[in-house]
């Protein structure tokens, strides 16, 4: 299955139904600013230093990762991505200093969402159907 990041259900390593987790998304009207799928594409991006790159490492086009991209850079005051055109030095992008802060603000918004959820989650473990039923 390929990576979808806004469908984190997609993604190959979400966890199954039953280890119930929050998903946090940041809307602006109907575009998603950032969500999982845009977190994991920023920290692909910072590790393998391009979009390319990223969009290899995550299973998906790099067309689909250039827009993902463009969404976010477009959905904050400054871009969150910062990229080179390819050449005979080679292209490349970087998560800029915003893209960093943002980024640990986020994941620090998921880490306290799911505390603040974590005994109503434990709570409707058990009420969910087994993968087998």
């Amino acid at each position: 299955m390929s990576s979808d990041p806004d469908n984190p259900d997609s993604a190959p390593n979400s966890q199954n139904r039953h280890d119930p987790t929050p998903r946090l998304r940041i809307l602006l009207g109907e575009v998603t600013a950032l969500g999982p799928g845009k977190a994991r594409l920023l920290e692909a991006i910072r590790s393998a230093g391009s979009i390319s790159g990223a969009a290899r490492d995550m299973g998906m086009s790099y067309r689909r990762a250039w827009n993902l991209v463009e969404t976010m850079n477009r959905s904050f005051r400054e871009p969150l991505v910062d990229t080179a055109r390819g050449g005979s030095r080679g292209g490349g992008a970087r998560v800029t200093p915003l893209g960093e802060d943002v980024l640990a603000r986020y994941r620090r918004m998921e880490e306290r969402a799911a505390e603040a959820i974590r005994d109503e989650l434990d709570a409707m473990r058990p009420l969910l159907r087994d993968d087998n039923e």
